[in-house]
C-alpha cells in the first residue's frame, strides 16, 4: 500500500506506477447527477505495458520478475491500511445494458476513512494488508496502481474485448494454441493493435475504443483504494506483460471530491466544473497524473436537458435526447495530453452570439511571416508520437483564426458581447503571428462562476475566464485572453516533464501575453508598444519584489528539485514539491521569474531573433514534454 505521507510538507504524491504500465486512452460514460452533486458511470481504461518493463524484459523473463518482486517487498514494507480481498468472477454474458444499470444499488464498501475496496470474504488472503505479501498470497501479483482521491470505487473488471463484432481485424497476428490460457493474451494483443493504429485511422480507433468499452466484463479484479491511490490487481498476475490491458472502473465521486467545484453561477442556477484544483483530475476519474503519462480520451457525458456539457475536446459537440428531459454530450479528443488537462463544465450556460463579423486586420505588417526555413521546417517530421497533427496539416497550418465560442450565464452575455467576443479573433490572429500554427482546433471561451480563484485557466480547446476581467475594459480582458492563448503552445503542447517547472508553462505565457497583445492592438505604434512593455515590466518588477521579500525562501526557486529534476522513482512513481502548500497558489514568483529570465533573452539576443528561435522550438517540441535544459 502507499506510504502515509508527511502532510506538514504539503507535497502532492503522484503514486502511478508509469514505469511498469501506460494508459493509452480513457473511455468515460457518466451520468451528472446535481441534486445529489454526484458524478457516476464507468471508465474504461486501455493500457499498454511501460518503458522500464519492456526494457527489462529484453534481458530475460528473470530479470524482468525480480525487478517487480524487488518493488513488492518495498511496498510491503510501507504501511498499509486497506485489506484486500478475494473476489468472484462476473458473468461473461452480461450485456452492456446490463452494465450501464448495475451498480446504482451496489452496495458501498467505504470504510470510516473512505477508503474501499472489494468487499471481504472467507478466503486465506482477506486480512492480508498488501497485495504482494508473500506470507500471505503465496506469490507476488503485480499491482496496477493509479491516482486516486475522494472517489467511491464500486466494481473493477476485466473488459472481455475480443467479444466485439468485427474485432477479428485486429488478431490476426495473434496464434492461438492453448485457449485457457492465450485468451487473456489475444484480448491484449487486441488492445496492443488497437492503440497502435496509425493516427490516419483515428476514426476507426475512436469507433473500435467505443465498442471494447461496452464489451461484457469477463473477470473481476481485485481492488483497494487509499487516501491517495486505487491499486488493482488480478490473482495469480506477475507480470505487466499478463496483466489485463483493457479494464473498467464502476465508480462515483464524492460532493467534497476536490477536483471539481459544485456552485451556483452568477444568475443563480447550479453549475459544476473543474477548477484547476492542486489534485488536478483524481478526484474526478481513476488516472495516471505523472505527465509522462499522456493518453487520448472520449467521454459521454449525460445530464437534464437545460444543462450545457463543454469539455476540453477537439469537436464541438451536440447534445443527443436520449429520453424525455436528459441529453448525452459526447466528445473526445485525439492529442495524447496528461490526463490533468482534461476539463469539465456543466451549467446551464449561454452561448454569446455576435452581431457582426468582426475585421481581422490581414495587411503585410500583421501578416504571417514566411520565410524558406518556415517551409523548411513543416517538410520535416515531428518529434511526437504519431497522432492527427495539425503542424503536418497544410489547411490547419494557414489557419489564423481557429473557430471559438464563448459561453456565460445569461446575466454576463451582453458584457461578454460588448468586451470579449471581439477581442478573441484579435488575439487568435497574434497569437498566429507570433508562433505559427494553432496546436489546437478550436476554443471555446467560458466565462465561469464567481468563486473561481484565479483570472483565467487555459485546456485544450477551452479556456476558462473570471468574471472579474471583463469590467477592466478591453485591456484587462485582452492581455488575460492573451496569456491563456498562449498555453495551447506553452503548457499544452509544449508541457513540464516536471511539475515543479512550471516557469515552463507561466513564465513563456507571461512573457507571450505582452507580444500578442501588442500585435491584437494593431493600431499600436512601435515607441507605444515599447512604453507599455516597460510600465508592465515595472508592474512586476515590484510585485515579484514584494513576493520574494513577504515568502519563504524555498517556494521562490523555480527548480525545487535541483539535480533530481525528472528523475521519478523504479514504478514511475514521485512526488511534486510544495504541490499542497496552501499558500503556493496565489503566488506568482514562477510566472514573474520565468517573465524576467526570457525578457533577458530576448533584449540580449534582440526580440525578433529570439522570437524566430521560440517559432524554431514550438515546431520542434510541440506534443513533448521538456525540462529548463
Amino acid at each position: 500500500m502507499e506510504p502515509q505521507l508527511d502532510p506538514m510538507k504539503d507535497d502532492l504524491p503522484l503514486m502511478a506506477n508509469t514505469s511498469h504500465m501506460l494508459v493509452k486512452h480513457y473511455v468515460l460514460d457518466l451520468d451528472v447527477d446535481f441534486k445529489s452533486q454526484v458524478i457516476e458511470g464507468f471508465i474504461v481504461l486501455f493500457l499498454e505495458t511501460g518503458s522500464r518493463y519492456r526494457r527489462a524484459s529484453s534481458t530475460g523473463e528473470e530479470g524482468c520478475q525480480s525487478q517487480f518482486d524487488e518493488t513488492c517487498k518495498i511496498r510491503a514494507s510501507e504501511q498499509g491500511h486497506v485489506p484486500v480481498s478475494n473476489a468472484s468472477a462476473c458473468s461473461s454474458k452480461m450485456e452492456y445494458n446490463d452494465f450501464a444499470v448495475c451498480g446504482k444499488g451496489e452496495k458501498d464498501t467505504s470504510d470510516k476513512n473512505g477508503n474501499h475496496s472489494n468487499e471481504e470474504q472467507a478466503s486465506g488472503i482477506s486480512s492480508s494488508k498488501n497485495c504482494c505479501d508473500i506470507e500471505n498470497h503465496g506469490n507476488e501479483d503485480f499491482l496496477l496502481v493509479l491516482d486516486c482521491c475522494d472517489l467511491s470505487v464500486l466494481k473493477v473488471e476485466e473488459v472481455d474485448v475480443a467479444a466485439v463484432s468485427g474485432i477479428e481485424k485486429f488478431t490476426r497476428s495473434a496464434k492461438i494454441t492453448d485457449v485457457s490460457k492465450e485468451l487473456a493474451n489475444l484480448r491484449n494483443q487486441i488492445v496492443h493493435e488497437l492503440v497502435t493504429l496509425p493516427s490516419d485511422r483515428w476514426k476507426e480507433q475512436l469507433y473500435y475504443y467505443t465498442c471494447c468499452s461496452q464489451a461484457p466484463g469477463c473477470g473481476e479484479l481485485l481492488f483497494a483504494t487509499g487516501t491517495w491511490s486505487l491499486e488493482i490487481r488480478k490473482s495469480g498476475i506477475r507480470t505487466p506483460a499478463d496483466f489485463p490491458h483493457a479494464i473498467r472502473i464502476r465508480y462515483k465521486t464524492k460532493p467534497e471530491g476536490r477536483s471539481v467545484t459544485w456552485t451556483t453561477d452568477q444568475s443563480g442556477r447550479p453549475c459544476v466544473y473543474t477548477m484547476g484544483s492542486p489534485i488536478n483530475n483524481r478526484a474526478l476519474f481513476p488516472c495516471q497524473e505523472p505527465p509522462i503519462a499522456l493518453s487520448t480520451w472520449q467521454a459521454s457525458v449525460r445530464t437534464a436537458a437545460s444543462f450545457v456539457v463543454l469539455m476540453s475536446g477537439e469537436n464541438s459537440a451536440e447534445p443527443v435526447q436520449l429520453q424525455e428531459g436528459v441529453m448525452s454530450w459526447y466528445y473526445y479528443v485525439t492529442m495524447p495530453m496528461p490526463a490533468s488537462t482534461f476539463t469539465i463544465a456543466v451549467g446551464c450556460w449561454q452561448e454569446v452570439k455576435q452581431s457582426f463579423t468582426p475585421a481581422v486586420q490581414t495587411n503585410n505588417e500583421f501578416s504571417l511571416p514566411c520565410s524558406q526555413a518556415d517551409f523548411r521546417w513543416h517538410e520535416e517530421s515531428c518529434g511526437h508520437v504519431e497522432y492527427p497533427c495539425r503542424f503536418q496539416n497544410p489547411a490547419a497550418r494557414l489557419q489564423r483564426v481557429i473557430p471559438y465560442r464563448v459561453f456565460a450565464p445569461w446575466c454576463l452575455m451582453k458584457c461578454c458581447e460588448e468586451h470579449l467576443l471581439q477581442l478573441i479573433p484579435q488575439c487568435l490572429s497574434a497569437a498566429y503571428t507570433t508562433l505559427g500554427t494553432h496546436p489546437f482546433s478550436r476554443l471555446d471561451v467560458l466565462i465561469v462562476p464567481s468563486n473561481f480563484s484565479s483570472l483565467g485557466m487555459a485546456s485544450p480547446h477551452i479556456i476558462f475566464l473570471s468574471q472579474s476581467v471583463l469590467p477592466g475594459g478591453h485591456h484587462l480582458c485582452g492581455t488575460r485572453l492573451c496569456h491563456e492563448i498562449a498555453h495551447a503552445w506553452f503548457g499544452l503542447a509544449i508541457g513540464a516533464r516536471d511539475w515543479t517547472e512550471e516557469w515552463i508553462s507561466e513564465g513563456f505565457a507571461t512573457f507571450l501575453e505582452d507580444v500578442f497583445w501588442a500585435r491584437a492592438q494593431q493600431q499600436l505604434s512601435h515607441d507605444e508598444e515599447k512604453a507599455q512593455q516597460e510600465l508592465k515590466a515595472l508592474l512586476r518588477w515590484r510585485r515579484l519584489r514584494d513576493e520574494v521579500q513577504n515568502s519563504e525562501e524555498e517556494l521562490q526557486v523555480l527548480r525545487p528539485n535541483k539535480e533530481s529534476t525528472g528523475e521519478v522513482s523504479e514504478s514511475g512513481a514521485s512526488i511534486v514539491k510544495h504541490g499542497l502548500k496552501a499558500e503556493k497558489i496565489f503566488m506568482q514568483v514562477h510566472y514573474l521569474k520565468g517573465y524576467f529570465l526570457l525578457r533577458s533573452l530576448a533584449r540580449r539576443i534582440g526580440g525578433a531573433s529570439y522570437l524566430a528561435s521560440l517559432r524554431k522550438f514550438v515546431y520542434k517540441f510541440h506534443g513533448q514534454l521538456v525540462l529548463s535544459q
